[in-house]
């Protein structure tokens, strides 16, 4: 199958028109380094391939090296058909600069030329046009101007960019790579908008949000809203879901025969699966916030405010992303610090993402924060103490990140053998979300956690079970399960928990959210029949200590428990000793913090 390349500079909608072409939901935002490794789909008879965000072929960040690396591969390979140079129309100079540079290196490799020019819809909002006939004359080569966002100009696109990956190839000219840079001014000077009447409204909003003072202050409300919102927004969602799950067991259950299948229906399945199901609404809230922060312009203003106090403990501004990246997920979040410039930074980066609290933690956090304090309770009426509570472990895992990236920043491993790269961010432009990607992001998420984590639970869930419920006769105490459980009770004994939280935690390290699914299924077994989904409430009842369960949230805020996560830094820095010394080291601190919480509170 032939080859479409797709290239630009980052925030030029280059990966919403691939999704456009190919119909494939690829993430889409508004900040630099979204796209940090190739995505392909298809379209018509072609692949298309979208490519990581890139300025220059002279590369300075990891992923823009990774860009050019495979770009100028695929050029070299017969199967590519047309390179699609995507361009934004409202900053047309810092596009061309790019652009013609791989029209250069198109035109060495006889591969044919298309440029797309995006963001049509925000020229015509300052009644500006551009003489496309006249630059795709200029830049000899076709040019079709048009708005991923608004489908404005796509079906022509399509339509041209098909018609010219079938024609046969014609030699054109070579430029000059020498004047790309005076090339590109020059057409800027003829066909693009004056930027001042562009950034008229956005230095407006960035006086205010930029601002030493009020704009610390938004930052700190913005965030403490977003956490706030997970449970605030999240609870009749996860009321909903609870309930469904409770009604549905009892209504399966009662169509099953006493006996083993009814156990195991009743405790492996809506017991240990059906307990971490309640959270995922959460899940969706969270992606649904940093989403908006993303598509609207507002998370390349956050690095921006952060670069100064990160560069305190050795981090960049550009460390923000991946971190915030992080609370969803720590995978892409490591992949996506390849766009920190600084190779030192970007190894503090990836060693401390883990310490991020991810979306595998909220159940846990959730879990443990329903026990703990009550759902009715506000903070001066208006903030739930929940989300607070929330707030302060998803900050103490901030925190933690910062004094490791402080103490890294000063050990040798890390230390400046290479020269720093200077800190480079370009602030985009602000705009609505794009509604349909974005509440498509909001329900793959919880489909992506659905699909990843139940498989492993229902694994373990089974495997309790099993060994639970045998010998047939025997309560669970005295179950295989049990003597398992009592035989590693003592390791667990200083963090104030019994054998079943030791069972729960061993679990947990295949994945952090199996946690809930194996309590789940143990206190199932225990004859907590009547209440199968009400995980919190029968912990309540059991009567968890105050301590022990700060020790616990404090246990999985600090803890890598995620053999993924542990696989992906091993990948990304070509070290395995390094990604599991992590692991080890992460542990032990958890440990640690967990015991001096239950014997302290």
């Amino acid at each position: 199958m032939k080859r479409i390349l797709l290239v630009g500079k980052p925030n030029c909608g280059k990966s919403l028109l691939f999704n456009q072409l190919t119909g494939l939901k690829q993430k889409v935002a508004n900040f630099p380094g979204v796209t940090v490794e190739l995505k392909s789909g298809q379209f018509n008879d072609f692949e298309v391939v979208d490519f990581p965000g890139t300025y220059s072929l002279n590369t300075l960040s990891k992923d823009e090296q990774i860009a050019v690396e495979k770009l100028n591969e695929a050029i070299n390979q017969d199967d590519t058909e047309v390179i699609v140079n995507v361009l934004d129309a409202t900053r047309l100079e810092r596009s061309l600069v790019f652009a013609l540079q791989v029209q250069h290196l198109a035109q060495q490799h006889n591969k044919k030329v298309v440029f797309a020019l995006n963001l049509i819809d925000e020229l015509q909002r300052f009644n500006h046009q551009i003489d496309v006939a006249q630059l795709a004359k200029d830049l000899n080569a076709p040019v079709f101007a048009l708005s991923a966002k608004t489908l404005t100009g796509v079906t022509e696109f399509q339509k041209g960019l098909v018609e010219i990956a079938k024609a046969p190839f014609q030699q054109n000219p070579h430029s000059d790579p020498s004047k790309n840079v005076q090339s590109a001014k020059a057409l800027a000077k003829k066909y693009a908008i004056a930027s001042d009447i562009v950034l008229k409204k956005q230095n407006a909003i960035d006086n205010f949000l930029l601002n030493s003072v009020f704009g610390a202050v938004a930052f700190f409300t913005i965030m403490f809203l977003l956490f706030q919102s997970i449970f605030t927004w999240a609870a009749p969602l996860m009321d909903g879901v609870e309930m469904l799950i409770g009604d549905t067991a009892a209504l399966v259950t009662g169509l099953l025969p006493s006996g083993m299948m009814q156990d195991f229906t009743a405790d492996a399945l809506f017991g240990g699966v059906g307990s971490f199901l309640v959270f995922v609404p959460q899940i969706m809230v969270l992606t649904f916030i940093i989403g908006l922060l993303e598509d609207s312009g507002y998370l390349a203003r956050a690095a921006l405010i952060c670069h100064k106090p990160l560069s305190f403990f050795g981090l960049s501004g550009r460390s923000f992303i991946p971190y915030l990246s992080a609370h969803a997920c720590a995978i892409p979040a490591i992949m996506a610090a390849r766009t920190i410039e600084s190779p030192r930074k970007r190894l503090i980066t990836m060693m401390t993402i883990p310490l991020m609290s991810c979306s595998a933690r909220l159940p846990v956090y959730a879990l443990l924060v329903a026990v703990f304090i009550p759902v009715d309770h506000t903070v001066l009426g208006i903030f739930n103490l929940q989300g607070i509570a929330f707030f302060a472990l998803y900050l103490f895992g901030i925190v933690m990140a910062l004094i490791v990236s402080a103490l890294l920043s000063k050990s040798k491993m890390t230390e400046q053998s290479q020269s720093e790269m200077p800190f480079i961010l370009e602030l985009p432009t602000y705009r609505m979300p794009h509604w349909k990607p974005l509440m498509h992001r909001v329900l793959n998420s919880g489909i992506y956690f659905i699909k990843r984590a139940a498989p492993v639970i229902f694994i373990v869930s089974v495997v309790i079970w099993v060994l639970g419920y045998f010998p047939q006769n025997a309560d669970l105490e005295h179950s295989l399960l049990g003597q398992f459980g009592q035989f590693i009770a003592p390791v667990f004994e200083p963090l104030g928990v019994d054998w079943r939280y030791g069972v729960a935690i061993m679990m947990s390290f295949l994945a952090r959210e199996v946690f809930v699914g194996a309590l789940g299924t143990l206190y199932g077994m225990e004859g907590a029949d009547e209440n199968i989904a009400g995980l919190a409430s029968q912990i309540m009842a059991d009567g968890l200590p105050l301590g022990t369960g700060i020790g616990l949230m404090l246990f999985y805020v600090v803890a890598l428990q995620c053999v993924a996560t542990v696989a992906t830094i091993k990948a990304e820095m070509g070290n395995a000793k390094l990604a599991w010394a992590l692991f080890v080291v992460y542990g032990l601190v958890a440990y640690c913090l967990a015991s001096l919480a239950n014997h302290l509170i």
